[in-house]
């Protein structure tokens, strides 16, 4: 029988000051962590973690989220048992300025040139 949760799950994040150019770069690097920055922008709200479009298994989508989250780039929090993901847009504004909106751009540019 599993013991009651006593507490609210909570998610760590780091403070953007923190994070490091190259650690932010890294993150943005790979295409399914663009594609999960992309997809959060073009909702522009926030999105649970299974309604995510990738070409992943669940379990390494988890390993993206984790590594966007370290560094600085999504913010997930709980509802309920689900896990949400936002995009921290205007914390990294402040701390890297232009760095999302280009991605962003960037990927939704990529998608027009290859809607497939």
């Amino acid at each position: 029988m599993a013991r009651p949760r006593t507490t609210a799950r909570t998610v760590e994040h780091p403070d953007l000051s923190d994070v490091s150019l190259q650690q932010a770069l890294e993150a943005l690097a790979d295409p399914v962590r663009r594609t999960v920055v992309f997809q959060l922008a073009r909702a522009g709200a926030d999105m649970s973690c299974g309604t995510f479009d990738a070409p992943v298994s669940l379990s390494t989508l988890t390993h993206h989220f984790n590594v966007l989250r370290e560094a600085g780039v999504i913010r997930q929090y709980y509802v309920g048992t689900t896990k949400m993901n936002t995009l921290r847009a205007e914390e990294m504004e402040q701390r890297f300025p232009g760095l999302l909106s280009a991605v962003v751009a960037a990927s939704t540019a990529e998608e027009a040139a290859d809607p497939a």
